[in-house]
């Protein structure tokens, strides 16, 4: 059984956990998670855009590794940063990258970069 606190015992099953777990890794090797990929690294995730009526979407992305043995899970949500896959995946994977390695790769430099050097522009809310 995985541990919980306060989810009912149908979340509790390694079943579920797994199949979860699956589908986060897949997202990474094959979907919209493929820039969360750290060398040598087994890394699960999921993206998310969330509609924003006043301008521009969300981009939130949740992950966690290594796949066998997380010793790290993030949540990134950047107001207005658009799709999942634009902000908040190369933030969440940076932050994961640092935090179990202590570096950047030097292939993966590029994306710590473009990240810090990126800028959001926020426009007023239209009037209606």
């Amino acid at each position: 059984l995985v541990r919980s606190r306060g989810l009912g015992d149908v979340y509790k099953r390694q079943h579920y956990y797994n199949a979860v777990a699956d589908g986060m890794r897949t997202a990474v090797t094959g979907g919209t998670c493929r820039r969360a990929a750290i060398p040598g690294i087994e890394v699960c995730g999921k993206t998310g855009t969330a509609q924003n009526p006043h301008g521009k979407d969300h981009s939130a992305f949740m992950g966690f590794a290594p796949y066998k043995d997380p010793k790290i899970a993030v949540a990134v949500y950047v107001e207005g940063g658009g799709w999942g896959a634009t902000f908040g995946v190369p933030i969440g994977s940076l932050v994961m990258e640092k935090y179990l390695t202590g570096t950047i790769a030097p292939e993966r430099r590029y994306m710590e970069e473009q990240m810090l050097n990126m800028t959001l522009y926020y426009a007023a809310p239209k009037k209606k």
